[in-house]
């Protein structure tokens, strides 16, 4: 089972059945005495990557659109945020965000495989 980090999903579904997991991690780069680092970065590019890269070996017919047949399909966003303002550190933050969506039997397997980087889910309210 493949252990993560920096990254923590959290899981919806939609009426279609169709499984979506969205992470998000950031680290202060560049900047005297910032939480985070370079180093931080590299470590959650590195796990987007390693994440990929299992849904990559296990479901091979992904990613692409589900609604071709695909059994995944994701979608990663790598932004570097400049500082704001006088009171900013003089280094950026970096935001690094994956979402992953599957069918059913995609989103089972992705839940067993990173069940520790899963967020707890909420029940209903009543």
């Amino acid at each position: 089972m493949p252990t993560l980090h920096c990254l923590s999903f959290e899981l919806s579904l939609d009426t279609d059945g169709v499984h979506t997991f969205d992470a998000q991690a950031a680290a202060a780069v560049g900047a005297e005495g910032a939480v985070g680092s370079d180093a931080t970065l590299a470590r959650i590019r590195a796990e987007v990557q390693q994440v990929l890269a299992w849904a990559s070996a296990h479901f091979p017919d992904g990613p692409g659109p589900l609604d071709e047949g695909c059994s995944w399909c994701h979608d990663v966003q790598d932004q570097r945020d400049a500082p704001k303002g006088p009171d900013s550190p003089r280094g950026h933050w970096h935001t690094v965000s994956l979402s992953l969506s599957g069918t059913p039997a995609f989103g089972e397997a992705f839940a067993r495989a990173f069940a520790g980087a899963l967020a707890p889910s909420v029940g209903p309210i009543d």
